[in-house]
């Protein structure tokens, strides 16, 4: 089994004083109804202007597009994913270029997930399961009624205990061990300003009994993290402070979302505390804001909540609503690659026929590179010539227009138009108000 080397200390960032929490911080410019808060989170490589949608570059790369062009199309920071870069290059390697931001040319805030998502996804071969056939009762199993059970015509290549997840490499079978101490150990050598907290995540699919077990385990390992990650903020010192956000799970089930909220919102560890959260876990679309807004209600209001995984036009909206702050989501570069994008009216595939003579951009209202330099024709013979160009122009695309959709709802909630702002974009994008 392979063991992570440790992180090599680096001089190519030197803080002025040993990294601190007080280095960093979370202030509330605006709120909107209930919950609905705009704000600013200081991270030592820039602040983030909340609400923010932060684009997943899982390799450190969003995928077909230059860093530069992510800069350029407004994302203020960008999402790494510890799991996939300690298999390749290994998390040693961009510690020793000086971090993540420096390993890919990005000068702004950088965020790396804990790789709880991949090892249960590759581990059980289940993706990410939301269907409702599965949402409660007795239902709410996997799908031969087991919860450890694997997809068929998969084979498990995951197996978590209440110390880690021993798991194999998809690259080559390897075999390697992910605990909440490796983890940490993984992304402080990564050098994200944001990193979150090993968890294990859970589906729809699963018992209640077994939702509940994965709730403790992930509590247990929160404080192991919180201690690990005080550790290697004392030891790394080259550094500047990399701040730690707890995971929310909980699935669909009230009592646990909103105990995992008041155990993370209120964990100490020798003075450390979580410097924000993330809400993961599998939930249903129907279910969003209520679930959001059930953590929310037991998380310290100074500290900023991420959403995982979230990118959908009414969603955002209705995260926000719920007190949300910031969101990740892998969807729109995905689907760009297989020639789907975004417009102010919804969702269009490009290679349809009615594309091939329009000689306008794609979204008239857009103003993204892509729709200011090139027409909807010209990117359907790009897709029809499988010429790679299409994916790096929907991508660019796609993500300016869901940066630009967060941009205007922080403005509104800045300004008290939100609930304007929310009918109008919804009405127009699904044909009804949402």
């Amino acid at each position: 089994m392979t063991t992570p080397p440790p992180p090599a200390p680096s001089a190519a960032e030197t803080p002025a004083a040993a990294p601190s929490p007080a280095d960093v911080g979370f202030e509330i410019t605006a709120r909107h109804g209930e919950k609905a808060r705009a704000g600013v989170i200081t991270t030592p490589h820039g602040d983030i202007a909340t609400p923010a949608f932060v684009p997943v570059g899982t390799k450190a790369t969003v995928k077909s597009v230059l860093p530069e062009s992510m800069a350029e199309l407004g994302a203020q920071a960008l999402l790494a994913n510890a799991y996939h870069l300690y298999l390749q290059p290994g998390h040693d390697l961009v510690d020793e270029a000086g971090g993540l931001g420096a390993f890919m040319n990005w000068p702004g805030p950088t965020y790396t997930d804990s790789g709880g998502f991949q090892v249960m996804s590759l581990g059980a071969g289940f993706q990410k399961v939301l269907s409702s056939e599965f949402s409660g009762g007795e239902k709410a199993r996997t799908a031969n009624g087991e919860d450890d059970a694997v997809r068929e015509g998969k084979e498990r290549l995951a197996h978590v205990d209440d110390d880690g997840v021993t798991f194999r490499s998809f690259i080559n079978g390897d075999e390697h061990r992910f605990t909440p101490e490796i983890s940490m150990q993984i992304q402080h050598g990564l050098g994200a300003d944001i990193m979150f907290a090993f968890d294990e995540l859970t589906t729809l699919m699963n018992s209640r009994g077994y939702q509940e077990q994965a709730l403790e385990r992930t509590r247990l390992w929160a404080l192991r993290c919180l201690a690990e990650h005080a550790r290697l903020t004392h030891e790394r010192t080259h550094r500047p402070y990399q701040q730690l956000w707890g995971v929310i799970q909980g699935a669909q089930y009230e009592d646990l979302r909103r105990q995992a909220a008041h155990d993370l919102g209120g964990m100490e560890v020798e003075g450390w505390s979580f410097d924000g959260f993330g809400i993961g876990g599998a939930l249903e679309k129907e279910n969003l804001g209520t679930i959001v807004g059930w953590v929310t209600d037991e998380l310290p209001e100074d500290k900023p909540r991420h959403l995982l995984g979230i990118s959908e036009v009414d969603d955002l909206f209705v995260a926000i609503a719920a007190g949300a702050d910031t969101f990740d989501c892998v969807s729109p570069s995905r689907v760009a690659r297989n020639s789907a994008v975004y417009t102010r009216t919804g969702r269009v595939n490009l290679t349809g026929s009615r594309y091939r003579r329009q000689f306008a951009p794609i979204d008239e209202t857009c103003d993204c590179y892509t729709c200011t330099h090139y027409t909807a024709a010209y990117v359907h013979h790009l897709f029809r010539a499988k010429e790679m160009l299409s994916s790096t122009l929907c991508t660019i695309h796609n993500e300016r227009f869901v940066v630009r959709l967060v941009d205007r709802i922080r403005a509104s909630l800045q300004d008290g138009t939100f609930d304007a702002l929310r009918e109008e974009t919804t009405g127009a994008y699904y044909g009804e108000p949402r």
